[in-house]
């Protein structure tokens, strides 16, 4: 509790803890500036004087994600559309546009390193989304478990799919850099009475699609979530591929954090994408 009210308190001794919440605060910053969808406000990262870090956000009231799963639809496609939106003239702007402290990104990244788990991602500024996602997601997860495991079939594999990537990506239109959370799982979104919320952000801005690789691993969202999302954002042509090259980065991050029950995922959608 302090003098404005209660917090949202979290602590981590990891060493690289400091890393990770400063990531989180510039992620829910961003997010909030927005003004599309409900985050708990960030108040401060800091170093625990115990070892590792602290990280203080606003304290919201949430229950499980129910009532308002198309409203989180809606509200999540115009999270990825708001900087379309901030790249237009004021007067060709979308009605539920807010304006905010938000300047227009033309790069694919993020200006710090933000963590999806507790691995720093590369978040390294690039022109074009194709190389970013294949070198600073993939490839960057890739290496990671090579370098722990002689995995022989994942560099086989690595080695047939990373020309293939550019491919699935032909029809797809202009991708304009969209600010995502990152890390939109089940556990990441909850309501409350006036709303959903969305929290635990790993967030970038990337190619708006990217949000649905780890959406549709674990299940927990409606149809009426996807349904709400696409009325405003439709699908484009080779979304299920592009849905399972997403996926793909998650289920080798999950390989990296809890070792290799997620092996035989990650390599069976590598076998399908060759």
């Amino acid at each position: 509790m302090t003098d404005s009210g209660p917090v949202f308190i979290k602590r981590n001794r990891k060493e690289k803890a400091r890393l990770m919440f400063d990531g989180e605060y510039a992620s829910l910053e961003a997010l909030y500036a927005t003004k599309t969808i409900r985050v708990p406000k960030p108040v401060a990262a800091f170093d625990d004087g115990q070892g590792g870090a602290m990280f203080a956000s606003e304290y919201i009231e949430m229950s499980g994600l129910s009532r308002y799963a198309a409203e989180l639809g809606t509200q999540l496609a115009r999270l990825h559309l708001y900087n379309s939106e901030l790249l237009k003239a004021s007067q060709q702007r979308a009605s539920w546009f807010k304006e905010s402290s938000l300047k227009p990104v033309t790069k694919f990244g993020f200006h710090v390193p933000t963590c999806c788990g507790y691995i720093p991602q590369n978040n390294e500024w690039n022109d074009n989304w194709v190389d970013f996602y294949t070198k600073n997601k993939l490839k960057q997860q890739v290496d990671l478990v090579l370098n722990s495991k002689n995995d022989q079939e994942l560099a086989e594999l690595w080695s047939q799919l990373e020309p293939k990537i550019p491919s699935f990506f032909e029809n797809c239109g202009e991708i304009v850099p969209a600010l995502v959370h990152g890390d939109l799982w089940s556990g990441n979104v909850a309501e409350t009475d006036e709303g959903p919320v969305i929290f635990d952000p790993a967030s970038f801005y990337g190619h708006a699609e990217f949000e649905f690789g780890i959406a549709t691993m674990f299940g927990g969202f409606p149809n009426s979530f996807f349904k709400a999302y696409h009325e405003v954002i439709p699908k484009v042509q080779g979304f299920e591929k592009r849905l399972e090259l997403y996926q793909l980065f998650h289920y080798l991050n999950h390989w990296n954090h809890f070792g290799g029950g997620y092996r035989s995922s990650a390599l069976s959608i590598m076998k399908r994408l060759v």
